[in-house]
């Protein structure tokens, strides 16, 4: 199907182009959300007329963006989870966990806005992408960790040092056995 698009969209193209797209994506996010219109000839001239004040519009957004942006640039968010010895979360953080705390921060920012492919699963720090507007992201440090104490020490444990700690668990276990069997055989 053969849209016009009415915003620049990562990936597909800027503002004006007709680009062949897939009906689904079409009929289920781009007209629905009013960013492209389907490239009829009547769509087409009317696009043409609006054009100027899309453009503006879309200006105005940007710099409203860019502003926001440069207030968030740094932004280090703390998210407590409880997690495993491991490491791994009991659940995880997603992209309207991540827009939560944002916005507790005084911003204002959609779950769309997060661009997290995949939840966080484990503890640690992680840069994820926040797209205020398709001109204009952010990259925001969130830190998981068990405690407010353990994400100011620093980053959370490394996978290495939590795999240390279990490793000597394990020894540690094992040669109470051998003592038990020791004693048990005496």
């Amino acid at each position: 199907m053969e849209v016009v698009l009415l915003e620049r969209i990562e990936k597909l193209g800027q503002m004006g182009d007709v680009v062949k797209v897939k009906p689904g994506y079409a009929r289920n996010f781009l007209l629905p959300r009013k960013k492209a219109l389907r490239a009829t000839k009547g769509n087409l001239e009317h696009f043409k007329l609006q054009r100027v004040q899309l453009e503006a519009a879309d200006l105005k957004r940007r710099d409203e963006a860019q502003a926001v942006a440069a207030k968030m640039r740094g932004l280090s968010l703390v998210m407590v989870r409880q997690a495993g010895d491991s490491g791994q979360l009991y659940g995880s953080v997603v992209a309207r966990d991540v827009a939560d705390a944002i916005k507790e921060q005084g911003f204002t920012v959609l779950r769309s806005q997060v661009q997290l492919t995949h939840g966080i699963k484990k503890l640690g720090q992680y840069e994820v992408r926040v797209s205020l507007h398709p001109e204009v992201p952010v990259v925001v440090t969130v830190n998981v960790a068990r405690s407010l104490e353990e994400a100011s020490a620093g980053a959370a444990p490394s996978a290495d040092l939590l795999l240390e700690d279990h490793e000597a668990a394990v020894e540690a276990e094992a040669a109470e056995a051998e003592a038990e069997a020791a004693v048990g055989h005496s």
